[in-house]
């Protein structure tokens, strides 16, 4: 059975479902259905199979090697696929920074002694590249303590 048209392939318009057919008891209905478009109806029946399973193994790819009997580069690269089809980059988003507890705990050190602000140690302990302005370590933060 083929997969259902959402776009007409003369003009590009929206298609409507107007006809419905069961093939056991040979019954049409006939009306204007809204069809359902999900993102995952781009996809081909493979990268369907691929995501069924990707499921099934909770994500592990790992366990998908094993499953699908394929290479660890392999499952990423089909994985990259299904996600761009999807109308995602893969790779847009960068990966949070680990800290060391030694650097977590120098942010603390620095948020009790008031030498940053509690927006800049939530910013930092994220990960995320912020520096104190000169004012606020100057004045020994925003207590006002010097």
């Amino acid at each position: 059975m083929n997969k259902t048209l959402d776009k007409c392939p003369v003009c590009g318009n929206d298609l409507v479902v107007t006809r419905l057919y069961c093939m056991n008891c040979n019954t049409t209905i006939e009306g204007h259905f809204a069809a359902e478009h999900t993102p995952f109806g781009n996809l081909t029946p493979e990268q369907m199979n691929f995501l069924l399973t990707f499921v099934k193994c909770e994500g592990r790819l790992n366990r998908m090697e094993d499953e699908m009997k394929l290479s660890y580069p392999t499952l990423r690269s089909r994985l990259t696929e299904i996600v761009r089809a999807l109308g995602y980059e893969p790779g847009k988003e960068e990966p949070i920074a680990q800290l060391s507890a030694e650097e977590r705990r120098q942010i603390l050190e620095d948020l009790d002694q008031g030498v940053i602000t509690w927006e800049i140690a939530q910013a930092r302990l994220r990960g995320e590249k912020v520096e104190a302005s000169s004012s606020t370590e100057q004045q020994g933060g925003e207590n006002g303590q010097q």
